[in-house]
């Protein structure tokens, strides 16, 4: 009597597709876990873009909104409509918007500075400030190592400070208002990124129908 030959795998070929089947298994984890990597990189790299250009846009469109309209701060001291450093801005800016309808100016005051390797923009709800006026600030860009403002004067020369001190009422173009803003940001991963934001500036002072002009 003939028996039946079985014809199931031994166990040495049993391990040895074991031993197959788990480095393709480790090769096409790795590949998956490279692709991944790289697609959470990419959309990190996406979302900055996206901080740093909105951050730009921000900027140029307050900038370009600069109005020549001086302020008092927390102690009644007169300020210029811009005051800056190479660190820090400040300046009045048309164009607030009012969805409300309220009676107030369209006048606003904002401040750009640098916290924590962040881009801060600040603004406070009035141009005439008392000293329990507080600033809203946020903000706009991270990562940032350095931050220099340079000042465009009427005689086309890059300052380091606005108001220049030896600046006389007549160089100014208009009075109280450099003619373009430089912005030079330093950042480990961007470099050094350098933008020019032109100061087209506002004679008058625009006020919303029943604005008292001092932005309360």
């Amino acid at each position: 009597m003939r028996y039946r030959r079985n014809t199931g795998f031994t166990l040495i070929e049993l391990l040895v597709a074991m031993s197959i089947f788990a480095v393709v298994a480790v090769m096409a984890y790795g590949g998956l876990d490279s692709v991944l990597k790289m697609r959470k990189q990419g959309d990190e790299h996406s979302v900055k873009l996206a901080a740093l250009q909105t951050s730009f846009a921000i900027l140029e469109r307050d900038i370009e909104q600069v109005v020549n309209r001086s302020v008092r701060d927390d102690f009644g001291d007169n300020q210029p409509p811009m005051m800056g450093g190479d660190e820090a801005l400040e300046f009045t800016r048309t164009g607030r918007r009012n969805p409300g309808g309220f009676r107030r100016s369209n006048l606003q005051r904002i401040a750009y500075g640098i916290e924590d390797e962040q881009l801060m923009r600040a603004s406070w709800l009035v141009l005439d400030r008392a000293q329990d006026s507080e600033a809203t600030s946020g903000p706009l860009f991270e990562g940032v190592d350095v931050i220099k403002f340079s000042y465009l004067d009427h005689q086309l020369a890059w300052q380091s400070e606005w108001p220049v001190r030896n600046l006389t009422q007549a160089t100014a173009s208009p009075p109280g208002l450099p003619r373009a803003i430089e912005l030079i940001i330093e950042s480990e991963q961007w470099g050094e990124i350098r933008r020019v934001f032109r100061v087209v500036g506002v004679k008058s002072t625009p006020q919303t129908e029943g604005g008292s002009g001092d932005g309360s």
